[in-house]
């Protein structure tokens, strides 16, 4: 039952925590900021340099895939997951991977019957067994000593099915440890998306956050804009919580229910093997009553690795339904399926109000620099003006809006600079600053003005930086590639894995089965030739000779008796 636990919640989270977490929201908690600006803007110390993977991902619509649409909904893996439902009379389940639908887990569960009636069937047949040879084997009265090549062949054949149960243990040991640490890869790749698109966003809400502070020469951002930034942050904060917790929850749940199957499956190779080592080596030495104790430990033992062995067909279909699922999601990921309950990014609300507020917040930012622009640096007041600190010599260039009126994107002008290159452009306008704080060379604006315009700058190129992320979110790219890539680099490992335990398990199974058979017969032959060799040895032939003659005699004698009292009459 906790193999079955382990191998439902495994698959839930593969699917479930990923999606979750790729396309929720959430928030920075009070966390050191980088000493290098820019590279904390970029992620590059938490995610790693952004332009090498998102931020190069296209839009490219894929083509539909040729699953199954009933209803306008898409059945996931309708193929695969076509079987006997056991909750429905062994009825065919025709609907598709759900993992939230019971029926669905039914028909899963049904793929490893066969483990589970072989282990009953094992365990009543060779249960009577036992029971015969155990009562009729007294009874047996074996008078000839029998042919010696069916002893030798019965050897042999010990020899093979141990060496096998042998070879099977073996590849348990190697197939439990190698399913592990693919397993255990694979939840880090999980965790680490997750991890990768809450840093994202948390990384938005702090600059969001900073933005409210954004100033040039006293020119803020509107009080709205502040108000409408407070409230964004407390509902990411709230979603970031959620999200970092239940999925440190999940991940260390599924790290010990795999640690428990690998505990199960090294006992299993360890017991299996002393077992068929050591009942192999009493059976040949002819230690009888120890063979028998090996016996109905086998017996038990090879009922227990035929459950385990039905239990992981049914993890390795379950994590094959799950594959193909994510395979099929990901060419058509708007699509009304199974995952539409689960996967946030289909309701869109969350990442759209993120994605309009950065965009809002961005324009601002970009006012309040255009503002400072055109009212201090290029106007030229006389020196009686409030807005006078000797600017002169060329006008300054305004930066560029990346949005419109309507937040789409939007070309730049000839006489705007980009985010990109402002800081580098507008350090040409720079001038000498007097003691009286006016400028004493040309230029246009003062080097502690000269910071606050690039710190505005900063602020809004972080923000504008993160809007393709945020939109990989909001039309479920990123969960997208999430799972082509678990498809492609994780599944096909994970699957062949499971097949090398159930291989061994499998080996070990009839080995062992084979060799509790042979044991029984090896240990009968030799206990019948001791026997024969007792009956038939020359002390024996002697001892009835003996006990012979002496019956003879003793006949003799009583007959002599009456003889001699007629003799002593007459």
């Amino acid at each position: 039952m906790e193999v079955v636990l382990a191998l439902r919640f495994w698959v839930l989270v593969l699917a479930c925590v990923v999606c979750l977490s790729c396309c929720s929201v959430s928030a920075l908690p009070q966390e050191k900021v980088s000493d290098d600006p820019l590279k904390f803007i970029l992620g590059e110390q938490n995610s790693g340099p952004w332009r090498n993977g998102i931020m190069d991902a296209t839009g490219a619509q894929e083509a539909e895939p040729p699953g199954i649409v009933f209803n306008d909904t898409l059945i996931l893996a309708a193929k695969r997951t076509n079987r006997p439902d056991i909750l429905k009379g062994f009825r065919r389940y025709q609907g598709g991977w759900n993992v939230t639908n019971r029926h669905y887990w039914a028909s899963v569960g049904f793929t490893g019957a066969a483990g589970v009636i072989l282990a009953i069937l094992w365990f009543s047949a060779f249960g009577l067994v036992l029971v015969v040879h155990y009562f009729c084997s007294r009874k047996m009265n074996i008078k000839d000593k029998g042919s010696c090549l069916p002893q030798k062949i019965c050897l042999i054949m010990l020899i093979l099915f141990t060496c096998a149960a042998a070879t099977g243990c073996i590849l348990l040991s190697v197939g439990q440890v190698e399913f592990y640490r693919e397993a255990i890869r694979t939840l880090d790749y999980v965790v680490d998306r997750s991890n990768f698109t809450v840093q994202t966003l948390r990384n938005v809400t702090e600059y969001l956050a900073l933005a409210k502070s954004i100033s040039v020469a006293q020119v803020f951002l509107p009080s709205n804009v502040i108000n409408d930034i407070d409230q964004m942050d407390m509902d990411l904060n709230t979603v970031a919580d959620t999200l970092e917790e239940k999925t440190g929850e999940s991940a260390n749940k599924i790290v010990k229910a795999f640690r428990a199957v690998r505990c199960a499956l090294v006992t299993v190779a360890a017991v299996m093997l002393t077992l068929a080592v050591l009942g192999f080596l009493l059976s040949i030495l002819g230690h009888q009553h120890a063979v028998n104790v090996f016996v109905v430990s086998g017996w038990l033992l090879v009922a227990i690795t035929f459950i385990l062995c039905g239990g992981f067909l049914i993890l390795n279909n379950a994590i094959s339904d799950t594959c193909i699922a994510m395979e099929e999601w990901a060419d058509n990921p708007h699509a009304s399926t199974a995952l539409t309950s689960i996967l946030a990014c289909v309701d869109s609300g969350t990442t759209n109000k993120t994605l309009i507020q950065s965009k809002v917040v961005i324009n601002d930012i970009v006012n309040v620099v255009n503002t400072y622009i055109y009212t201090f640096a290029n106007a030229n007041p006389s020196q009686t003006d409030y807005n006078y600190f000797n600017q002169s010599g060329p006008l300054m260039p305004p930066l560029c809006y990346p949005f419109d009126s309507q937040l789409q994107d939007r070309q730049c002008g000839p006489q705007e600079v980009s985010m990109a290159n402002s800081s580098m452009v507008w350090q040409n306008y720079t001038c000498s600053v007097a003691p009286s704080g006016w400028c004493n060379t040309t230029g246009r604006v003062t080097p502690d003005i000269y910071r606050q315009l690039v710190a505005a700058v900063n602020e809004s190129f972080a923000l504008e930086h993160y809007t393709p992320v945020i939109l990989s979110l909001q039309d479920c790219r990123f969960v997208r590639d999430t799972f082509l890539e678990i498809t492609s680099s994780y599944c096909p490992p994970l699957e062949r894995y499971l097949k090398l335990v159930n291989g061994g398990l499998g080996s070990i199974s009839v080995g062992v089965l084979l060799c509790l058979v042979l044991w029984i017969l090896y240990g009968n032959r030799l206990q019948r030739e001791e026997e024969f060799v007792r009956n038939s040895s020359p002390v024996n032939n002697s001892n009835n000779s003996n006990r012979n003659d002496r019956t003879v005699s003793e006949s003799n004698s009583n007959n002599d008796v009456p003889s001699e009292n007629n003799t002593s009459q007459v």
